[in-house]
């Protein structure tokens, strides 16, 4: 078992199963080193959760609780890409969040928290990031949240 897969379990996380691509796009792309990740709603099993507006119908703590679900969820499209190995991951570079919120919101920072907090937590110093919180005035099938990542990875030797 590598670090981070033990890290998983001692953690008590486990991976989510992943639905296949929306819409025309591939859910991560390798170029170079760099691994893309396209957003990821707060899904478990192909289900939605956490639908609706932060600071209306969602409140901040449970748009930190979806943004911390999309992070799961692109743990388990990198392990995905990598064949299972999430050892080979060097270092999260970027992190950009989506807040499906009114206008008069302010804490985008802090849900997209729940992202970040999670990814430092599996990973640790590789974990930490670059990070973009943005305000949107929807988001696909009605989301609160959606993330996406790039990560630095190790080349398959």
């Amino acid at each position: 078992m590598g670090v981070v897969s033990a890290r998983l379990s001692e953690l008590g996380i486990v991976l989510p199963s992943l639905a296949p691509a929306s819409g025309n796009y591939i859910p991560h792309r390798l170029v170079g080193s760099l691994l893309f990740i396209s957003g990821q709603i707060p899904r478990i099993d192909g289900v939605e959760h956490f639908v609706g507006v932060v600071g209306e119908s969602i409140s901040p703590e449970d748009g930190y609780k979806a943004a911390r679900l999309c992070a799961l969820n692109i743990v388990a499209r990198v392990n995905t890409a990598l064949d299972g190995d999430l050892d080979r991951v060097v270092a999260c570079a970027q992190l950009r969040g989506f807040v499906n919120a009114p206008p008069e919101f302010k804490a985008h920072p802090a849900v997209i928290d729940g992202a970040s907090d999670l990814l430092v937590e599996i990973f640790g110093e590789k974990g930490r990031h670059v990070r973009t919180a943005l305000g949107a005035g929807s988001l696909p099938r009605g989301s609160s949240v959606e993330v996406d990542a790039v990560f630095e990875v190790a080349l398959k030797a």
